[in-house]
């Protein structure tokens, strides 16, 4: 009985642990760290508050081909406005009418 108690236990610990660790928080790093992360992994879904995030590019390789690129600025720990990479964005057609 305790190793049943102790195998669950250990697993719901290990559950918990994983679903804390979610995405990176912006927050959390420097801009620079930021900024890197983007652009080592190409694109990066981003906290940048309790229940704010948003998917971040280091390029328009990274957006469909009917998107065009935004710079974006985020708060980090080390500065209010940091340019981390750049967010995809929709084009919009506009007819004459």
């Amino acid at each position: 009985m305790k190793r049943i108690i102790l195998t669950a236990a250990v697993v719901l610990t290990t559950s918990t642990t994983l679903m804390a660790q979610g995405r990176p928080d912006s927050l959390m790093m420097t801009c620079a760290q930021a900024a890197g992360l983007v652009r080592s992994n190409g694109a990066a879904v981003v906290g940048t508050g309790p229940s704010l995030y948003d998917r971040y590019v280091s390029s328009k390789a990274y957006c469909t081909p009917m998107q065009y690129i935004d710079p974006a600025w985020v708060a980090t720990r080390d500065a209010p406005a940091c340019n981390i990479g750049y967010l995809c964005k929709e084009q919009t057609l506009e007819f004459n009418r």
